[in-house]
């Protein structure tokens, strides 16, 4: 059941329409996982935690590749300005000096193969689908819901705050040089979902707008869900590994 589904009937001030979408975040974002929460209870296994990063790094390699998309449609110079510094973000000054090279350095300090991470063969048919999902909704949709996908970004520093922490009490073969990817990104996505929840709150307008973003976000929000729900059924109790995908202790 979809609690959000008549949420902007009959029309919502700006103040309603956010309240909204931080019950939609509270409800539905992936800090309530149980994944999540055996991470930050130090419950899962080197091997888990390595596919985990490994299927991650999917997601955060399609980061730059989505907010290009939504580059490319933006007819405002100001927007471009300030949208731009998120492919930045990521992708660094050369490709690799930017947040997917930090994650890169999370997976490989867990032990797995940089050239296995970056192929991207060892995923999840799962994870591959809801990533490539999430491209397709930032390329196809229009281009307000497509920023408003990315408020999930409000809630990306409460689940920093609770995986960091806990990673490196938990886990004695984690370190501060390991988790380095995470350092900056609190402030990032402070300043990104600021200018994105800005951008929607006046922009949708009309109670269809409005239902349309709350929406793009719940959409997001199942996208990360899935994720986890992908790495549950496999690397869990079940054991359920897709062929070709990651399996610990076989050659890939």
């Amino acid at each position: 059941m979809n609690e959000f589904a008549d949420a902007a009937k009959g029309g919502l001030s700006p103040e309603g329409l956010e309240k909204i979408l931080r019950d939609v975040g509270a409800s539905r974002y992936h800090n309530r996982h149980p994944l999540h929460h055996q991470m930050t209870a130090g419950a899962l296994s080197k091997e888990q935690l390595q596919a985990w990063a490994l299927n991650r790094y999917c997601y955060q390699s399609v980061i730059p590749r989505k907010d290009a998309m939504i580059l490319a449609r933006a007819e405002d110079p100001e927007f471009r300005a300030e949208w731009r510094k998120r492919i930045e973000d990521h992708d660094g000054t050369d490709g690799w000096n930017g947040g997917i090279a930090r994650w890169l350095k999370l997976a490989t300090g867990l032990g797995l193969d940089g050239e296995l991470v970056k192929s991207q063969k060892g995923a999840l048919p799962a994870t591959r689908f809801a990533v490539g999902a999430y491209l397709s909704f930032c390329t196809e949709r229009s281009l307000l819901e497509a920023v408003a996908s990315s408020l999930t970004e409000l809630f990306s520093p409460v689940i920093i705050s609770e995986r960091v922490p806990a990673m490196l009490a938990k886990y004695d073969y984690i370190t501060d040089d390991i988790l380095e990817y995470f350092r900056p990104r609190p402030a990032q996505a402070s300043r990104d979902s600021d200018f994105a929840l800005a951008y929607v709150l006046a922009q949708a307008d009309t109670p269809e707008k409005q239902q349309a973003v709350i929406n793009a976000l719940i959409f997001k929000c199942d996208v990360l869900w899935a994720m986890l729900d992908a790495l549950e059924q496999a690397y869990g109790e079940h054991g359920r590994v897709p062929p070709g995908a990651f399996a610990p202790g076989r050659s890939q």
